[in-house]
């Protein structure tokens, strides 16, 4: 299936303590069900996450014909993504009522192996 790739990146604060408590965020099964819920119905098919230090490397795979600035806004009103945002945002370097969208910036694309 052709899809479209979206890579992000965040910071975390910069306390081991906190990025430990991150990672257990993420763990499997810990990310709370309506979020993983919402994600897929605005068309997220799949997202990894990487870390190295205090930066988060976000890799997002969408449907074909996804909207990135149309879905971040209907991803924004799905239940429980503002507690969510508040929640992590005790672990980032950002604000407790930022959005995903304002939190995760957009990477460009500077070098593809291949077609």
């Amino acid at each position: 299936m052709k899809y479209k790739r979206y890579c992000k990146t965040l910071k975390l604060e910069d306390n081991p303590e906190l990025i430990e408590q991150y990672k257990k965020v993420h763990e499997p099964g810990a990310v709370w069900p309506e979020i993983t819920q919402g994600m897929r119905k605005i068309g997220i098919v799949d997202m990894e996450i990487y870390i190295v230090d205090n930066r988060l490397f976000m890799i997002m795979d969408t449907i074909p014909g996804f909207d990135h600035d149309a879905a971040m806004k209907e991803l924004a009103e799905k239940p429980r993504q503002t507690e969510w945002e508040a929640y992590v945002s005790q672990f980032q370097q950002t604000s407790e009522t930022a959005t995903a969208d304002e939190k995760w910036q957009l990477m460009e694309r500077i070098y593809k192996l291949g077609n």
